[in-house]
């Protein structure tokens, strides 16, 4: 039997649902985000509605995390993708995702919060590590980067891009400071991994 079609009202309704439990979770946390508390930052009479729309709260999680990465990526991807050799786009995702803080605090802090805590969404952060591992990789067989543990240096970047949103919970850095701290970073990592720090993008 194919699975109904979502209508519009029934689409614009689970994404308002996504929404406000991204936004409780950047507020609260993944363990105070219950459904009554998504509710009522979302202007539902009951949690109903939510149970209606998602299976339960790993459902709910899987909806946040998709629409979080879509947000990410939408922002960071067309820096990346406008950056030349392995250099320039390793500079490009470290200073994207760290601008990305000032743009969008609230799903970046969500999604750190709920990988941090659900165990369901491990997937989200052996993405994101697979990935630099790759660039890694890549940037070693052309020679652009020395030799060296690719896992080991992958979970040193990640960790400290996550670092930023952490000390930056409270108030974000106004986008000029965040900007220094992306390239400060940057430079640190190209440092760290380039086979000639002082060298091109290649």
């Amino acid at each position: 039997m194919l699975m109904r079609a979502r209508t519009f009202t029934e689409s614009g309704r689970r994404a308002q649902i996504v929404t406000a439990a991204i936004e409780v979770i950047a507020e609260v946390g993944y363990a105070k985000a219950s459904f009554s508390r998504i509710a009522k930052h979302a202007g539902l009479s009951s949690t109903g509605m939510i149970s209606y729309h998602f299976a339960g709260k790993d459902d709910l999680l899987a909806a946040c995390v998709a629409e979080i990465e879509q947000i990410t990526g939408a922002y960071m991807q067309p820096q990346i993708d406008a950056a030349e050799g392995h250099i320039a786009q390793l500079r490009a995702y470290i200073e994207s995702n760290v601008a990305l803080v000032g743009e969008h605090p609230a799903p970046v802090r969500a999604l750190i919060d709920i990988v941090k805590n659900s165990g369901s969404q491990s997937a989200a952060v052996n993405a994101r590590l697979a990935m630099v591992e790759e660039h890694f990789r890549a940037g070693q067989a052309a020679g652009v980067f020395r030799p060296f543990d690719t896992r080991t240096m992958a979970i040193a970047l990640i960790s400290g891009l996550d670092a930023v949103v952490v000390t930056t919970a409270t108030a974000v850095p106004e986008p000029n400071e965040l900007a220094r701290i992306g390239r400060e970073l940057a430079e640190l990592a190209v440092r760290a991994t380039a086979a000639d720090p002082e060298g091109g993008s290649a």
